[in-house]
């Protein structure tokens, strides 16, 4: 049966039935059987309908994840062009250290997954490689062990003009040795009673000493080790303590309160980085970094005051942590 397509009846003027309506291609006239489903004719191929809606779905998610990527690209390159006046303001200060011969060392201690190392990188990326170092030391030898315990650390300690970065520091006795082990209560003890002397001395004999303690909340730490699991190109930063950091969360809270509340002097006081975002992190690390030290010709457009969001005081997160175990019996940070 044909269609009369001025009226949709038949060449008989009778309307045709299901049964015998057809799907035309659109380009050769080819017909799809009766009940059969319709085909359509793209790029000179007879294709079923459901197969090109399958086909523009899963090419509607790939654009959906290319647009995501795109404004996700666009936002990091937006954030990095954020911390460009703060970085001139880096280099800035670490020639002031070269004029003066000043010595600067800047600690990054907090949680794993914390941001730290990606706060270094932006820190040193347009500095002077000959007048700062970044300082990570693996686990001691046989032989350092024996020897005394800040001796490893003193012996990367700046010179005049220099900066060092040290990526952890002697405070892992403070933290990550005590909850996994790796030192006696004695070390642990005779740790916690010398390093107030150490770093006084230290500050005493012209050391700028900066103490930054990264601090992450709990369920975006998790969300992170996750995310280093998932990528390949992450997976080294995956350790076996990192695998272990959640179960012993408590006990790092509790290693982070006594460590603050003996270690966090006058002489030598703990800045606290909120860094669940990782952007204002880096940037508000970059604002204590340079309020340590004055230093020639610093900008009048920079905003060089911390956010109070972010940045925190080592005595007020005392008093913060000590709140949190009067309301609900024990620290949530």
């Amino acid at each position: 049966m044909s269609l009369d397509t001025t009226n949709g009846t038949g060449a008989d003027g009778v309307p045709p039935d299901d049964d015998d309506v057809t799907a035309d291609d659109g380009a050769t006239g080819a017909t799809a059987p009766a009940g059969a489903e319709p085909l359509v004719a793209v790029a000179g191929e007879q294709l079923p309908l459901s197969i090109l809606v399958e086909r523009y779905e899963t090419e509607q998610l790939q654009l959906d994840r290319l647009l995501k990527e795109e404004k996700g690209a666009v936002r990091r390159r937006r954030q990095e062009e954020q911390l460009k006046p703060f970085q001139v303001e880096l280099l800035k200060l670490q020639r002031h250290l070269e004029a003066s011969h000043q010595r600067m060392i800047v600690l990054f201690e907090g949680r794993d997954a914390a941001g730290k190392g990606g706060t270094i990188r932006r820190v040193t990326r347009y500095m002077n490689e000959k007048h700062y170092r970044v300082v990570a030391l693996g686990k001691p030898t046989e032989e350092q062990r024996t020897q005394w315990y800040f001796q490893r650390y003193v012996a990367q300690f700046p010179a005049g003009g220099e900066m060092v970065l040290f990526d952890r520091s002697w405070y892992n006795r403070a933290m990550v040795e005590p909850v996994f082990g790796f030192c006696t209560d004695d070390e642990y003890k005779n740790f916690m009673r010398g390093v107030v002397g150490f770093e006084k001395d230290l500050v005493r004999q012209g050391t700028i000493l900066v103490k930054l303690y990264f601090s992450v909340d709990k369920d975006e730490q998790a969300r992170r080790f996750d995310r280093r699991r998932d990528d390949p190109l992450r997976q080294w930063k995956l350790s076996e303590i990192d695998v272990q950091a959640q179960e012993h969360w408590d006990d790092f809270t509790d290693a982070k309160y006594k460590m603050l509340k003996r270690t966090s002097t006058a002489d030598a006081p703990w800045t606290i980085i909120r860094s669940e975002n990782k952007h204002l992190a880096r940037l508000n690390a970059m604002r204590v970094i340079l309020n340590a030290a004055p230093y020639a010709e610093r900008s009048t457009e920079v905003d060089f005051v911390p956010d109070p969001r972010i940045v925190v005081s080592g005595a007020h997160e005392l008093e913060l942590m000590e709140a949190e175990r009067m309301t609900a019996g024990k620290f949530a940070s």
